[in-house]
């Protein structure tokens, strides 16, 4: 079945695509690559089996396999029980190819367990702590020889890719993994690897990669990471039309896609879909848990994080849903606890160092928050929350150049989220900057309001500045926002909005239209009084025999369930707010 700009590796033959995808399942799992190993499975299991005679051959041995192939066999053994020295003694001097990979990847890993354990030990669970795995500098040689001799296969091109990225040197770590790529497509461990590194579009075009059906997988994972989430949703829906529609892989990735992009409804149906299909799934659980945490669902939350306390209560996802469990019913200590085992079974687990910097902030521990959110940016630089999370903690120590800078970065990661363009026009308004100011609520308006307090915020400024018909439009926006809504919000500033345009039109001698909004401000505790007030204030007026001013225009765009009367009124053109649009 082919598909259309799916590129020459198209999937045209599914059936090759299955045997591709066994094969390097194997391959991967023979080198201890146990995450490459399960993608590959996960994605061949959802397509069609293959008949006996179809079925991949073992891998050909060479003659320096065979050679290495008791001391391999041995340290395998070795390898697969996380002893890891001992597997890299036995296997000093192995030539083939897979022998020296375990060998150097055995070493990798002593390494980095040699570094967590450390860290666990030594540091408090916020300590910054420079440990270092020792081994990186003498693999880094070794594999830097090797690779200009030109001896390393596509799976010690992303050994070495690693072992650079962790010494921080990225640029040469992204062309190793891109070669990488080149020379053995179907490892997914080297394109993951690769989408880890690049940080916007601009580097992604720049990239040379192979032309094969991996780099549509590749590239729909990118675009989820740098919330490109449109075309994220365009490759995987290319790809399920393409015949992987039974993929669990594909149906987690859309759910957070849509999870990114805030369609809460959308993910969590197709999280609920998910875990019928696969029950005992831990992975992106946690992203699960955020959204019924986020739609204060407690039943299902308590239920989702029993589910996997009996599957598996020591992986960092379970933690973090019970974290969210606790946080739900604001028992922060205890929440901030999961949080922090969830980082002691992996510090490098990024959803942890967020959430527990949240969880500071609800415990008023600012410091401890500042340095949460620092170690999740280090792990990942495009995490918007982090970088939103440490704006709001300069907030609260009232440091608005700080808050600017931190509310900038993550407005740069998530460009059409209004709670970043709120967050960044408040900076503003502290610092006096008020075009700037107006410029943020505006656009945060224009990019959809997820909390509806733009216009408020827009209004209350052009009140500061005394534009009063700019603010009277944009009450009426805001009230005609509200209650356009499918349900009507318990919204705090509606009362506001009422009082104000009340006041405007008694000023313009709207009477009408004053005496509509003052009615409605009856309806509220705290601008009872002075729409009664001014009620009594019209109908004195009208007894007077005022009549209806001519010479100001005011505009009158009150949702139609609201006027008092259907007397027709004069109407001016709408504000023009191209002077304060970005």
């Amino acid at each position: 079945m082919a598909t259309a700009g799916l590129g020459s590796g198209g999937f045209s033959d599914l059936r090759e695509i299955k045997k591709q995808l066994l094969s390097v399942a194997e391959r991967s799992r023979e080198r201890g690559l146990q995450h490459s190993g399960k993608w590959a499975s996960e994605l061949a299991f959802a397509l069609e089996p293959l008949p006996l005679s179809e079925l991949p051959p073992p891998p050909a041995l060479t003659e320096e396999d065979a050679r290495d192939l008791d001391a391999y066999t041995l340290a395998k053994s070795y390898f697969d029980l996380k002893e890891y020295d001992r597997a890299a003694y036995f296997l000093r001097g192995c030539k083939s190819q897979k022998a020296y990979f375990l060998y150097m990847y055995s070493r990798y890993l002593s390494g980095e367990k040699k570094k967590d354990d450390e860290t666990v030990d030594s540091l408090g669970p916020l300590e910054k702590g420079q440990v270092k795995n020792e081994a990186l500098r003498e693999l880094r040689v070794e594999l830097s020889k090797k690779h200009k001799a030109q001896e390393l296969d596509g799976f010690g091109l992303y050994l070495y890719g690693v072992v650079l990225r962790k010494l921080d040197l990225v640029k040469e770590a992204i062309d190793v993994f891109v070669e990488a790529a080149h020379v053995l497509p179907l490892h997914w461990g080297a394109w993951l690897e690769l989408c880890n590194l690049i940080t916007d579009k601009e580097m992604l075009k720049f990239l040379s990669l192979p032309d094969t059906w991996m780099k549509e997988f590749f590239l729909a994972h990118i675009y989820t990471e740098l919330q490109l989430i449109e075309e994220a949703l365009q490759k995987y829906q290319s790809l399920i039309d393409a015949g992987f529609s039974k993929s669990t892989y594909i149906i987690s990735q859309i759910a957070v896609a849509y999870h990114n992009i805030r369609d809460i409804d959308k993910a969590l149906s197709i999280f609920n879909e998910l875990r019928k299909q696969d029950p005992y799934r831990i992975e992106n659980m946690d992203t699960f848990s955020n959204l019924l945490y986020v739609r204060s669902m407690k039943p299902e939350l308590s239920y989702l994080a029993h589910n996997l306390c009996e599957i598996d209560k020591y992986r960092v996802e379970t933690c973090c849903v019970i974290g969210n469990y606790y946080s739900l019913r604001s028992q922060h200590e205890k929440a901030a606890l999961y949080f922090q085992r969830a980082l002691k079974l992996n510090p490098r687990y990024l959803g942890a160092w967020t959430l527990m910097g949240h969880e500071y902030m609800e415990m008023k521990n600012t410091s401890a928050a500042i340095q949460a959110y620092r170690h999740a940016i280090e792990v990942n630089k495009r995490d918007y929350r982090a970088w939103y999370g440490l704006g709001q903690t300069y907030e609260i120590l009232k440091m608005p150049f700080y808050c600017l800078y931190y509310y900038r970065r993550a407005h740069q990661l998530r460009p059409n989220d209004s709670r970043m363009l709120v967050a960044l026009g408040e900076c503003y308004e502290k610092l006096n900057q008020l075009v700037e100011s107006k410029k943020c609520y505006w656009r945060a308006y224009a990019v959809g309001d997820v909390e509806k307090m733009a216009l408020v915020k827009l209004a209350k400024l052009h009140e500061q500045l005394n534009e009063s018909e700019q603010a009277a439009q944009c009450y009426i926006k805001y009230i005609q926002d509200i209650y356009s809504c499918s349900e009507l919000v318990e919204h705090v500033e509606v009362s506001t909005a009422f009082r104000y345009l009340a006041q405007y039109y008694f000023k313009c001698k709207l009477w009408d239209e004053a005496s509509a909004c003052a009615q409605q401000c009856c309806a509220f505790n705290d601008t009872r009084e002075e729409g009664k007030a001014l009620l009594r204030q019209i109908l004195q007026l009208r007894n007077q025999g005022e009549t209806l001013s001519t010479d100001i225009a005011a505009p009158i765009f009150l949702p139609a369930s609201l006027s008092a009367t259907n007397t027709p009124t004069r109407r001016v053109s709408p504000l023009n707010l191209s002077s304060v649009t970005p």
